[in-house]
C-alpha cells in the first residue's frame, strides 16, 4: 500500500512492507499531499545481488533506503553512516564503520547532558544545505533499534571516530575528511550522481566543522568531544 510521509523536509511516496513500514510511521503525513518531491522505487534485485542471504524484510529496508539517499541528491541532502545526537539545539553526527563505537560514545553524552540531549539517529540520519545552513534530519532508516526523531537540527559538527586509549580530539580536514566521510556516505553507481556527492561533501567540510576524534569509551570522552566541538564548557 502506498503512503506519504514527510523525510528530511520532503514529501515522500513510498510502498513498503514490514520493517521499512513499521519504522516510518513517525513520518506519516496522513493525507494525500498535492505535490511529491520524492517517489521511492525499491531496486530488491540489485540489493540481493550485493547481499544474497537477506530476507524480504531487510532487503527492503535497504532498498527503500538506498533509493531515497539517491535522490536525496537533488536536493542537496546527503546521507552520513553515523549516531547523531542533540544537545542544547545543535546536532553533533558520529561517524565510523560498524562496531567501532558511534552508538556506545553518543549513549555516553546522553548519560552526561541528560534532559539537554537525545538521539536523533542510531545508524542513517541525513543532511541538507538549505539556505547556506546545513540541517540534520532523522529518518526511518534508523538501525536495528530504531532509534529516530522526525525532526530537523542545526548542524554544530562532525567527528570521525577512532578508537583510542586516551581521549583527543584535533580539527580534521582536506583530502583526508573528503575521504573519511566519502566512505560512510552514499555509493552511487552512476558518475553524475557520484559527482553531484563529491561537490557537495565539498561544501559540508567547507562550512561545518569536522574533527577526528579518538576515544575510550568513559564518560570523559563525551565531555572532550562536546567541549571541544561546541567550544563551550559542558557544564555552563
Amino acid at each position: 500500500m502506498v503512503h506519504y510521509y514527510r523525510i528530511a523536509g520532503l514529501i515522500v511516496k513510498m510502498d513498503s512492507f514490514g520493517r521499512s513500514l513499521q519504522q516510518a510511521e513517525p513520518y506519516l503525513i496522513g493525507f494525500e499531499p498535492d505535490h511529491v518531491d520524492i517517489t521511492i522505487e525499491p531496486d530488491c534485485k540489485r540489493v540481493l545481488e550485493i547481499f544474497p542471504n537477506l530476507n524480504d524484510d531487510d532487503c527492503m529496508y535497504m532498498a527503500t533506503g538506498s533509493d531515497f539517499y539517491k535522490q536525496l541528491l537533488d536536493y542537496n541532502g546527503v546521507r552520513l553512516h553515523s549516531s547523531c545526537v542533540v544537545v542544547d539545539g545543535s546536532a553533533y553526527f558520529f561517524t565510523a564503520n560498524s562496531g567501532t563505537g558511534k552508538s556506545t560514545h553518543t549513549n555516553l553524552w546522553l548519560q552526561i547532558f541528560g534532559d539537554r540531549a537525545f538521539i536523533l539517529n542510531d545508524d542513517k540520519p541525513a543532511l541538507r544545505l538549505e539556505d547556506g545552513v546545513w540541517y540534520a534530519y532523522g529518518t526511518p532508516w534508523s538501525g536495528k533499534h530504531d532509534i529516530s526523531v522526525n525532526t530537523r537540527v542545526p548542524v554544530g559538527g562532525i567527528a570521525c571516530l577512532e578508537r583510542g586509549e586516551v581521549n583527543e580530539i584535533e580539527p580534521f580536514g582536506g583530502y583526508d575528511a573528503v575521504l573519511a566521510i566519502l566512505r560512510q556516505s552514499n555509493k552511487p553507481k552512476d558518475a553524475q550522481c557520484r559527482m553531484q556527492l563529491l561537490e557537495l561533501l565539498d561544501k559540508l567540510i567547507s562550512q561545518v566543522p569536522v574533527w577526528k576524534l579518538r576515544c575510550n569509551m568513559e564518560p570523559e570522552a563525551a565531555i572532550v568531544s562536546y567541549e571541544a566541538m561546541s567550544g563551550k564548557k559542558w557544564r555552563d
